[in-house]
């Protein structure tokens, strides 16, 4: 049975204060919901602050973003031995802000995943339909290849150990959130690429992810979906109690 998981997106917010306020308050409620994977994933200046008010709890941290050279002359860029040496356990892959915003391309996507899992991070890899994309019925098709482009070249070992976030663009910080049905049908869809690229094993084993302005108020339908296996959350996860609210709606 897939364990369900809850990651909290904290995107670029907050100050250092904050974000200690916030995960420690998280983490004060965490060993409440020992039945669901919770994490949270502050602007990397901040992932060390966390690292220390989240110390001896269950809530575990990531890393918004990583780059696939191990050093070098990359200004501003954060290597995987550097997440690993401040304890990161995650890292958040292909996010569409990234994609769209800062051009980030499948095959860039594949390489942070290689780069990750060699380093024995586990990456969710974010995939998505433009709202253009949902109305002329490709949805589909930019999901396969978004998931062939970006998660390339893994073995079946390899993939058991990713998380895929599924994110329609169109849902992200608009209030407008996919239907219960929708994301089933696009969670269902992933699993049938990944049967049909390794096998049924792999994909009944790994996660996937729902995000798009969920919150605690239309969480639950959402987690109950037979393929939904959690949620990526963005501006929900800036409040403890609303990030919660949404944890509270994963059934036991």
């Amino acid at each position: 049975m897939r364990r369900p998981f809850i990651a909290g997106n904290w995107k670029m917010n907050l100050d250092r204060a904050g974000a200690v306020e916030l995960a420690s308050a998280i983490a004060a409620k965490a060993a409440d919901y020992g039945h669901v994977e919770l994490a949270v994933f502050p602007p990397t200046i901040y992932i060390e602050a966390v690292r220390d008010a989240v110390a001896g709890t269950p809530l575990g941290y990531g890393a918004q973003n990583v780059y696939f050279e191990p050093k070098g002359a990359f200004t501003g860029e954060t290597s995987t031995a550097m997440l690993i040496d401040l304890g990161c356990d995650y890292v958040i892959l292909g996010h569409s802000e990234r994609r769209h915003i800062l051009g980030e391309t499948d095959a860039e996507v594949n390489q942070k995943v290689h780069a990750a899992l060699a380093a024995k991070l586990v990456p969710i890899v974010c995939v998505g339909e433009l709202l253009a994309e949902r109305e002329a019925g490709t949805t589909g098709d930019v999901i396969r290849r978004q998931f062939d482009g970006s998660l390339a070249g893994l073995s079946a070992e390899q993939m058991q150990q990713v998380v895929i976030a599924y994110e329609p663009v169109w849902a992200i910080g608009t209030g407008k959130v996919a239907t219960p049905e929708q994301a089933e049908e696009v969670h269902k869809d992933l699993r049938k690429i990944m049967a049909d690229r390794y096998n049924i094993t792999v994909a009944e084993a790994v996660r996937i992810q729902y995000g798009g302005s969920v919150k605690a108020s239309n969480a639950a339908e959402i987690l109950a979906q037979e393929n939904v296996d959690g949620a990526l959350v963005g501006g929900a996860s800036l409040q403890a109690d609303e990030f919660l609210g949404i944890v509270a709606c994963v059934s036991r």
